[in-house]
């Protein structure tokens, strides 16, 4: 027997959980799917003869699919002997880390496991996971590749394991409290109890969500576990440039999540506007432009250049805010307002209060730069009083939330 039904709220909502997961078990498996109708068997299969026998089970597909995923998920779904759930998204917003949160959102057991539909993380260790966690009294239980007993073998060639080396170290590096004990922050394969994380706080961006969690809301207690990572069954991978670029805006996203961070990562990008200006300023002045005038233009390529690059790398998740072209005229205004305020200010300095002309420019700088960088937070990117997120600002706004989408859901 099935029964299907469209959920139009989110699916967080305790009225919708109540009425349409499944009675809790054990573990709840959440496997995000995109065009992985090859290995839909082959998984089930290995999950009916490895995990039922240890502990009870149900297994939720979060499916962002293109193909006959869904109806192969519900075809093998059948004979199984634990209770298998699809939940396909019309829109598959934050990519498969949203896909993950969506699918802890419709958990009905106390420990959720994380694994890929691929079968390169084999179902065979997700009772070593959970058993793993009971014992040590952990929130967050991480397969690992990295540590004695594991191993990447089924990364394919040279590439993909350097890429895998460079972005562990990256990770690492820029996070190296929140990783601390995490050897293999890149890994898509993870145990995690139910109460020791909000879904709600996690901003997924792309296939990471390990690394989200463990910043945003890693749990006290994290344990290791070692795993070989396999060969995948069928099918072609998912990792491409695009997904690469995903991650570095995701990276860029959580380290500027304070406000130190954001303010330094703020006046980074500040200084990389220098480089358009001046190229801009160049090109203007040998076509016979005054210099004034050349200066005034040139400032708004680097203008544009810093605004690019915040929108992109340091206030994504804020866009929704307001539509992009209020945000963009918002920005160039203060821009150009740092400069007009900065030559009155160093004039100031200078005749008021005696200070010399080089650090009386240093100072106006530092001045001018954190009035730009709080009215740049409070002026373009903050919510507007009394209103809502606005999401009507074009396919350039921000994702909306985790569990906003409408899902079809089906429960075999």
């Amino acid at each position: 027997m099935s029964h299907e039904s469209t959920v139009p709220g989110e699916l967080g909502d305790p009225a919708v959980r109540a009425a349409e997961v499944p009675e809790p078990g054990a573990v709840t498996i959440v496997v995000p799917t995109f065009n992985e109708s090859a290995n839909i068997r082959e998984l089930l299969r290995r999950i009916s003869l490895s995990v039922p026998t240890r502990l009870p089970c149900e297994v939720v597909f979060v499916d962002d699919s293109t193909d006959d995923t869904p109806e192969v998920i519900r075809r093998e779904a059948q004979d199984c002997p634990f209770p298998v759930t699809v939940l396909h998204r019309d829109e598959p917003a934050g990519g498969l880390g949203g896909a993950v949160v969506e699918g802890m959102k419709a958990a009905g057991s106390d420990w959720i496991v994380v694994m890929d539909g691929d079968l390169q993380h084999p179902p065979s260790l997700v009772p070593e996971l959970i058993g793993a966690g009971e014992r040590t009294h952990s929130g967050l239980v991480v397969a690992s590749r990295y540590i004695d007993g594991g191993s990447r073998a089924g990364l394919a060639g040279g590439y993909r394991i350097a890429v895998s080396r460079c972005a562990t170290w990256l990770t690492k590096s820029l996070f190296p409290r929140r990783l601390r004990g995490i050897s293999d922050p890149m890994s898509g394969f993870f145990a995690i109890r139910r109460s020791a994380v909000t879904a709600e706080v996690l901003q997924p961006l792309g296939y990471k969500i390990l690394l989200e969690l463990a910043v945003r809301s890693r749990p006290r207690r994290v344990t290791e576990v070692p795993f070989v990572f396999q060969d995948r069954f069928a099918g072609e991978s998912k990792s491409t440039a695009q997904e690469g670029l995903r991650f570095l805006r995701h990276l860029a996203g959580l380290r500027s999540a304070s406000p130190i961070a954001r303010m330094v990562a703020f006046g980074l990008i500040g200084a990389s506007g220098f480089v358009p200006n001046l190229v801009g300023l160049w090109a203007l002045t040998r076509l016979g432009l005054h210099y004034v005038p050349a200066e005034i233009l040139a400032n708004q390529l680097g203008v544009a250049w810093n605004f690019l690059l915040m929108e992109q790398l340091l206030f994504r998740e804020r866009r929704r805010h307001r539509l992009w072209w209020d945000r963009a005229g918002r920005f160039a205004l203060l821009a150009n307002a740092d400069l007009v305020l900065r030559i009155p200010l160093i004039a100031l300095l200078v005749h008021e209060f005696g200070t010399g002309a080089l650090p009386a420019t240093a100072l106006a700088l530092v001045m001018t730069f954190v009035l730009r960088f709080v009215g740049t937070e409070a002026l373009v990117y903050l919510p507007r009083r009394g209103r809502g997120a606005r999401g009507s600002g074009g396919a350039d706004e921000s994702r909306p939330a985790a569990g906003g989408s409408r899902t079809a859901r089906r429960t075999v």
